[in-house]
C-alpha cells in the first residue's frame, strides 16, 4: 500500500533533479498545485482580481473545510496567512492577557525572537534528558505557577522528537490555560485533528506540499479578537498561492493522511537505519521515533554548512544545515537535517551514506 502511495506521489510532480531529502524545509509540489496557482494568476488578469477570487471561493473554502478536518478545528475558524512565523505574530500581537508564556527548552528560534519582540516572559516546560515534554511532571508545573499561554512546537525545526501534544492540551484544559500549537513540522505529517489544542499554525511549504509565502491559522472562537480579525479579512494576500493550497490540502486528504503518516513513520526508520554511524556522523534520534526527520551530529571537525553545500554541488542531494540558532537552549552542536517525503527510495538514502563516506574521506 505505502509503496503505490510513493508511486503515485512521484508522478503527480515533475521529476526531480538529483535527491531531495528536505521536505521539512520545502516539498515538492505537484503538477496540479503549480496548474492551480497559475490559472488563478491568468484568470485575475483575464476578468480582475476581486471578480476572479469570488470565482475561487469555494476552492478556498474546500481548503479551509480540510484544515478543519487536520486539526479538529472549524471551517470557520480558519485563516491564511503568509507563513507559520505570521500566524503566530498576529496571534501574540492580538494576545490581550498577561505576558507570560510556557514552552519547552527546544523552543525553535524564531519563535522565541517573535515572543521577546510582543515581550512575552518565557518560563520552561519540564522536559526530559532528550527535550520530550515530561507529561507526569506538566500538571504540577501549571498548577504551581500557571503561565497566561502555553506554546508547544509539536515537532521541531531541529529534532525529529514528537512532543506528546494531547496530554499537553489535556493538563491545559484542566488548568484553564490556552494551548498554542507550532504544527509547522507536524501538520500532513503526524496526527493533529486530536490534539485539542485552542489553536493550531503551520506552513503551506513543508509536508503539506503547497506553494511557499502561505501559512494556516485556525484558532478557537474568542482567541483572536474581532478588531484583528477585520484587519485580517482586508489584508492583501496571494490568492494564487492560497489557490494552490487548498489543491495540495485536497491531494493530501485524498491520498489518506492516515496511511500518508504511517508512511513517514517508515521513511524516518529507514533513514535512521541506513545513516547511523556512516562517516563518523551521529544520529540524534531514537531509531523508532515516529517522524521522517532525522538530524545527525557531525564528527569532530566536520563543517556541516559547507558539507551541505558540498552536497548539493557535487552530489545533487539537498538536505538542510541546521544550526544551533535553531534551538538556542538545547542545541549545542550544528546538524544535517534529513527529511525525506513519501516517495523516497533505498537507493535516495544509500546514495547520500555514499557522499558523506566520500567527503569524510
Amino acid at each position: 500500500m505505502t509503496t503505490a502511495l510513493a508511486d503515485r506521489w512521484r508522478a503527480a510532480r515533475p521529476p526531480v533533479a538529483g535527491v531531495h531529502l528536505d521536505s521539512a524545509a520545502c516539498s515538492r509540489q505537484s503538477f496540479a498545485v503549480i496548474d492551480a496557482a497559475a490559472q488563478h494568476a491568468r484568470h485575475e488578469a483575464e476578468v480582475g482580481g476581486y471578480v476572479a477570487a469570488e470565482a475561487a471561493a469555494p476552492v478556498l473554502e474546500a481548503g479551509r473545510t480540510a484544515v478543519a478536518a487536520l486539526t479538529g478545528l472549524d471551517a470557520d475558524d480558519v485563516l491564511f496567512t503568509t507563513g507559520a512565523t505570521d500566524a503566530l505574530d498576529l496571534l501574540l500581537g492580538d494576545w490581550r492577557g498577561e505576558r507570560t508564556v510556557a514552552c519547552l527548552p527546544g523552543e525553535y528560534g524564531p519563535n522565541l525572537a517573535v515572543l521577546a519582540r510582543h515581550r512575552f516572559e518565557v518560563r520552561r516546560l519540564p522536559a526530559d534528558s532528550t527535550g520530550r515534554l515530561d507529561v507526569d511532571a506538566v500538571a504540577a508545573f501549571l498548577d504551581d505557577d500557571p503561565p497566561a499561554l502555553v506554546h508547544l512546537t509539536m515537532l521541531g525545526s531541529h529534532r525529529g522528537t514528537v512532543q506528546p501534544a494531547g496530554p499537553l492540551a489535556a493538563a491545559c484544559r484542566s488548568a484553564g490555560i490556552p494551548l498554542v500549537v507550532d504544527a509547522a513540522q507536524a501538520f500532513a505529517h503526524l496526527d493533529c485533528a486530536t490534539i485539542g489544542a485552542d489553536a493550531i499554525y503551520t506552513s503551506s511549504r513543508k509536508w503539506t506540499a503547497g506553494p511557499r509565502g502561505v501559512g494556516i491559522l485556525a484558532a478557537r472562537p474568542g482567541l483572536l479578537s474581532d478588531e484583528a480579525l477585520a484587519v485580517l479579512a482586508h489584508r492583501e494576500v496571494n490568492l494564487a498561492a492560497h489557490v494552490g493550497l487548498s489543491l495540495a490540502l485536497g491531494e493530501h486528504v485524498a491520498a489518506g493522511p492516515e496511511l500518508i503518516h504511517q508512511r513517514l513513520v517508515e521513511v524516518g526508520a529507514m533513514t535512521r537505519s541506513v545513516l547511523a554511524g556512516v562517516a563518523g556522523w551521529r544520529v540524534v534520534e531514537r531509531a523508532d521515533e515516529p517522524s521522517a526527520i532525522t538530524t545527525l551530529t557531525p564528527p569532530d571537525g566536520a563543517d556541516g554548512r559547507r558539507l551541505r553545500e558540498r552536497l548539493i554541488a557535487e552530489y545533487r542531494i539537498v538536505t538542510t544545515y541546521a544550526g544551533v540558532e535553531r534551538a538556542p537552549d538545547e542545541m549545542t552542536t550544528p546538524a544535517l537535517r534529513v527529511s525525506p517525503h513519501v516517495d523516497v527510495t533505498a537507493d535516495d538514502l544509500e546514495s547520500l551514506a555514499r557522499a558523506l563516506t566520500e567527503i569524510g574521506a
